[in-house]
């Protein structure tokens, strides 16, 4: 007996057909490149390119000073995080779940890029075994300003 909360087959192949993703890359669906800037000391740097790798992001890592890096891309220091990255001309400072990057390639809004101020406990490469995820926004900035984006705790939405 089919139960009317499982798709059918059918239903998964028209869907795959038409491009839906479920947090994957379909076959044909291009990212783009995330070029990483990190501390060569910082493990959790890493977790958070294997997140973005797993999602289906090609990511190349640059091992080296990130505060100038941080400055010429316009980062404000209080929203500064460990890592740097760009992604299809928008920055993306510190532990930004890869659904939010995707979100932010899908949209275009107007800005700078997003960041994820500090490293908030769960958030992806922070994960710490046996500690509650934190409740974490993602902040949209710029020129004119910054705002919510989406809000996570862990590596969910809230």
């Amino acid at each position: 007996m089919k139960s009317d909360m499982m798709p059918s087959r059918r239903a998964v192949l028209a869907g795959l057909a038409a491009g839906v993703s479920l947090g994957r890359p379909v076959m044909g669906e291009s990212l783009p490149t995330v070029a990483v800037t990190k501390d060569p000391s910082c493990g959790c740097c890493a977790k958070w390119v294997d997140h973005l790798r797993q999602a289906g992001f090609t990511v190349t890592v640059t091992e080296g000073p990130v505060n100038p890096v941080k400055a010429r891309l316009g980062v404000p220091r209080d929203l500064a995080s460990c890592h740097t990255a760009l992604v299809d001309g928008y920055v993306v400072e510190g532990h930004v779940p890869a659904d939010a990057i995707r979100r932010l390639l899908a949209e275009r809004p107007n800005g700078t890029g997003l960041a994820v101020p500090g490293m908030p406990a769960g958030s992806p490469g922070m994960e710490v075994e046996g500690r509650e995820p934190d409740i974490y926004e993602v902040v949209l900035f710029g020129p004119e300003g910054r705002g919510a984006f989406a809000r996570y705790r862990g590596g969910a939405p809230a």
